[in-house]
Parts: structure tokens; sequence; C-alpha cells
């Protein structure tokens, strides 16, 4: 009787623990599959339609831009800055530019970001 109690505990424990390590490995996968990494294509458009005004498509700086003292963006001023400062000019805005806090969201704002770095080797 005891045996059978002991028994069918482990059996109900081990079983529990199956389904909820199965839980949480399903989980782990569909929140990897749900967040893939920032998309490039949509970054490239992100930033065509949010900067390309004034940094123009290369960010060298547009006309609009140039006349504005807007940075080149792929030279060594901009590139040297560490990422949280070049996220919070891009979250807070900074002398012209506009604060984009309101209408990005951190993803995209650090996909930006890392836009802005690889910028430098199109230079």
């Amino acid at each position: 009787m005891v045996r059978d109690n002991h028994r069918r505990t482990v059996t109900y424990t081990s079983t529990i623990l199956r389904v909820v390590v199965g839980v949480l490995l399903l989980l782990t996968v569909s929140s990897l599959r749900a967040n893939p990494g920032a998309d490039k294509a949509a970054t490239a458009r992100t930033f065509r339609t949010k900067c390309a005004m004034c940094h123009g498509p290369d960010g060298a700086g547009s006309a609009v831009g140039k006349s504005m003292n807007v940075p080149d963006l792929r030279s060594s001023v901009v590139q040297n800055k560490a990422d949280a400062e070049l996220a919070q000019i891009i979250s807070n805005g900074q002398g012209g530019m506009p604060a984009f806090k309101s209408s990005l969201s951190d993803d995209q704002i650090h996909a930006l970001l890392a836009y802005v770095r690889s910028l430098q080797q199109k230079k």
C-alpha cells in the first residue's frame, strides 16, 4: 500500500515535471520566433522615412540636412560616439533633430543605431 502510494506519487511528479519542461521549451522557442531580431529591410525603411530627409539615403546628408549643418553619419565624429549617446540622440533629438521616442520603439531605435553604424562601411 505504501509502496503503491509512493509509486503513484513518483509517477505523478515525473509527469508534471515533463509537462512543465515541455511548456517551458515551447515558450522559449515561440518567443525566439516572435522576436527574431531587427529586420534589416524594415530598419532601412524606417531610416528612409524618418532620417533620410536630412541625413540623406547614405548618411552623408541631404541638401536640406547640409543647409542645417547635419553631421555626416558616416564620419568619425558620429561613429566614435558611444551607443548610449547615439540612442539618446535618436530618442530625444538634438539641435534641430526631432525626438523619436514617441514614434519609435526601443527596439527600432537600437536597430537604427546599428544601421547608422553600418553606414561607416559604405563610405
